[in-house]
């Protein structure tokens, strides 16, 4: 069962190895996978994964045994059409539908949190309560959606008798999953605030408010953290710029190397 505050797993031997907060983010959260690989090329363990939206997305590959290119190949050759199918329901605009089969397609529709490679902990928003929730135990998928699931675009997940929407919502960078597990945590924020964007019309406005509340929830997450990894070229991007993902993954590539130094401490701590 979910908890609506996160929990340690029952075991007292810490994993060796960097525990990375993945945020939300839409399409600049493809930069997560050029981080994945740089640490992957750096041979810097990841004992605990946890993630929201896009960042629940590339963690949950990862975790499935994915390689960081093999994931960017994927999600490239998927035409986003696909996954933005109008549903006009009285809970949101896009099916959720499709989403759901490319996850089970390549995951495994019964795929679970023990059949992953690396430990995930995936955060979700219930509507009713108004609290984040944390799954790390059980099915994969329906967490993994719920996540992802951008509210007003896409209907709430209604799973465990809860209404679940993307977990960005209250907890953008979910810092608090990894905490107490005895491992460095690393977060990697998709989503510098641009201090100099301007509104321009209705869709700047959104995008601009969006901006504005999830960077407020992941103030404290950035205090937390032991290591912060924000790349400032991700706020030339706007969330639905999927055509450019190998610059995406390039930018959080780039960045993580750069890090290359300070991550390696934190590892061998």
């Amino acid at each position: 069962m979910p908890d609506s505050s996160p929990s340690l797993p029952p075991t007292t031997t810490p994993v060796k190895g960097l525990a990375l907060a993945l945020s939300g983010g839409g399409a600049r959260g493809i930069a997560h996978l050029g981080v994945l690989a740089a640490l992957d090329e750096l041979q810097l363990p990841i004992a605990h994964l946890a993630g929201v939206s896009s960042g629940a997305i590339a963690g949950a590959f990862y975790a499935a045994g994915f390689a960081p290119r093999e994931i960017l190949r994927l999600f490239m050759g998927v035409r986003i059409t696909r996954l933005t199918r109008m549903a006009f329901s009285r809970y949101g605009l896009l099916d959720l539908r499709a989403v759901q089969q490319l996850f089970a397609q390549h995951l495994g529709a019964d795929c679970t949190f023990a059949d992953l490679k690396t430990p995930l902990t995936l955060v979700a928003t219930d509507l009713a309560e108004g609290a984040s929730v944390y799954f790390s135990e059980g099915p994969l998928i329906q967490p993994l959606l719920a996540s992802s699931a951008v509210p007003v675009l896409y209907r709430p997940v209604e799973y465990q008798g809860r209404q679940l929407v993307d977990g960005g919502l209250l907890n953008n960078l979910p810092v608090d999953a990894l905490l107490g597990r005895g491992r460095p945590v690393v977060a990697v924020n998709c989503i510098p605030t641009n201090r100099s964007g301007r509104v321009a019309g209705f869709r700047s406005l959104v995008e601009r408010t969006l901006n504005l509340i999830i960077g407020a929830n992941s103030m404290l997450s950035k205090l937390q953290c032991d290591l912060l990894l924000e790349p400032e070229e991700l706020r030339a991007y706007r969330p639905l710029d999927y055509r450019r993902g190998q610059e995406l993954f390039d930018i959080g590539y780039r960045h993580t190397l750069a890090q290359a130094a300070e991550l390696t401490a934190l590892a061998a701590a």
